[in-house]
């Protein structure tokens, strides 16, 4: 388990792949690790040989979620991430979507939640292009980071009153 240069991820991604490997890629924020993340991890994981993690930096996340985001600096989730058992790697990328990602590591499997409807995943035909498969994985009801992002709110409110 190891956190990777995004140069390094793609030589070792290539030389998996040549070994015989399957690689499993998912993607996203990460900004407050939940049981919903791990879930998905997990699920992830026992798809393929080796899970490939691409975590959005500090400057991408802001860029997605707006000002007071990210919650964590990219270092600190790129650790929590890389801790979890179920990863095998952590690589972190800058711009607003993995697609660039994608088509340099050309994952086998393409992991997302099934929040996305199957025709807005980012790389999608990409990774049927060249014959991989893309999964939607079944979400953890009330376990995303807007969810508890509402529920510490509401406890701080309640303390206020």
């Amino acid at each position: 388990m190891a956190v990777l240069s995004r140069e390094d991820m793609k030589i070792l991604s290539l030389s998996l792949k040549k070994n015989g490997k399957s690689v499993v890629f998912t993607n996203g924020c990460f900004d407050l690790l939940h049981r919903g993340h791990v879930e998905l991890l997990r699920k992830a994981r026992e798809l393929g040989d080796c899970l490939v993690v691409g975590l959005n930096s500090d400057r991408s996340v802001e860029k997605l979620k707006g000002s007071g985001h990210p919650l964590q600096i990219e270092e600190n989730r790129a650790a929590l991430l890389d801790a979890l058992a179920v990863v095998d790697y952590v690589t972190i990328f800058g711009e607003e979507t993995p697609l660039e990602l994608i088509c340099e590591l050309k994952p086998d499997i393409l992991v997302k939640g099934a929040d996305y409807d199957a025709g807005e995943i980012v790389g999608r035909k990409e990774v049927s292009s060249w014959g991989g498969n893309v999964v939607r994985v079944p979400l953890v009801e009330g376990e995303s980071t807007r969810d508890i992002i509402r529920r510490a709110a509401a406890l701080g409110s309640d303390k206020t009153s």
